[in-house]
């Protein structure tokens, strides 16, 4: 039973039951708006306040600086069929060398090691399933025939979040792909970065708002669900992400004149303080599993730009975080009340600065 998002207990530690909420099935978007910045933009501050995303630039100053998640969604859902007729779905999670991938799998039955899964008759394209991935049980290891990632351009799919109910279309492989989007290899889009249109960037830089990019491959631990009633118990998967040396600079110059460093998008976030050094950040590629939730000392990041998310998600654990558990509160309830649109195709939040 969800919690009333009114209710709040602060006289125990927030437990994952605390992160849950009713949601209207009406209000979770199904398709993305007709223009990227038709979206409208929930301002947070000690009150809230209703505006359009073309607004966004009306928030930020000369000296700003925007960071970006540039990764590029990849067409990484495919259908096969095993050797007994049984139907497979597979989601690539992470391409390896050697023409190898983890993945995700769904079948009616246990799928076992050395399965052979046909993905296209007419290619004669066939995946060999290795095994289980050791580090985590719910991927596989697979052995593809030929490199992953043009393979996936010929038979792949992109891979919409399961709350989205229609098979993806000509819309949504433009969509649901941020318009700087560079370096193949999420499973997820970036979400906040998806009401960018070239328009709305060209005017952020000639209001002297400066840009960064960042690189984090969203992958399905982003979006696994939480399943220990104690958040502390909850394991992130790994994801690869990378601070370029000019992003690195960039941040440091910005904190040393006193701008503001704004993440756009919890992945840019995560990437930021999981390279945190003060009094900036490191440059570099890493593997992060940082988990931001209650509690959490930011050391980056000054304010950050956001959908709406999910109920008992990391991602709403990390906004509570970040503008404070009671504020979120109040921030989800306004947006149900005022029929704001959630989730990758929804509308957004921005929070100027944190608690």
């Amino acid at each position: 039973m969800a919690v009333d998002i009114k209710a709040l207990d602060r006289t125990r530690d927030l437990r994952l039951s605390d992160f849950d909420f009713d949601l209207p099935e009406a209000l979770i978007a199904q398709h993305p708006a007709a223009h990227r910045t038709d979206s409208r933009l929930l301002v947070v501050g000690d009150s809230l306040t209703d505006r359009r995303f073309i607004d966004f630039i009306d928030l930020l100053h000369p000296g700003d600086l925007l960071v970006f998640n540039n990764s590029k969604v990849i067409p990484a859902r495919l259908h096969g069929v095993k050797p007994t007729g049984g139907k497979v779905e597979i989601l690539i999670e992470r391409i390896l060398p050697q023409h190898q991938a983890l993945a995700m799998m769904r079948a009616s039955k246990a799928i076992t090691p050395d399965t052979d899964i046909l993905i296209d008759p007419a290619r004669n394209l066939h995946v060999k399933v290795l095994g289980r991935d050791p580090y985590a049980q719910d991927r596989f290891l697979l052995q593809f025939d030929r490199p992953v990632l043009p393979l996936l351009h010929d038979c792949g799919e992109i891979p919409l979040p399961p709350y989205i109910a229609h098979r993806p279309d000509a819309q949504d492989a433009e969509r649901y792909q941020t318009v700087y989007a560079q370096v193949p290899g999420s499973v997820a889009a970036p979400t906040a970065g998806l009401h960018f249109d070239t328009t709305i960037l060209d005017a952020l830089s000639k209001k002297g708002i400066r840009r960064a990019e960042v690189t984090l491959h969203v992958g399905t631990g982003t979006f696994a669900p939480v399943r220990t009633e104690n958040i502390d118990e909850h394991q992130m998967h790994t994801e690869w992400c990378e601070i370029s040396a000019a992003t690195a600079e960039l941040v440091r110059d910005t904190k040393a004149h006193g701008g503001r460093v704004i993440a756009v998008g919890t992945t840019s976030l995560r990437t930021l303080e999981s390279g945190a050094h003060p009094p900036a950040v490191r440059s570099g590629s890493w593997e992060t599993n940082l988990f931001i939730r209650p509690g959490y000392a930011f050391k980056v990041v000054d304010a950050l730009l956001t959908n709406f998310h999910l109920p008992r998600s990391t991602l709403l654990m990390l906004v509570s975080a970040f503008i404070g558990y009671d504020k979120m509160r109040q921030v989800y309830q306004h947006a149900i009340d005022e029929q704001y649109r959630f989730f990758s195709y929804g509308d957004a939040m921005f929070c100027p600065d944190h608690t």
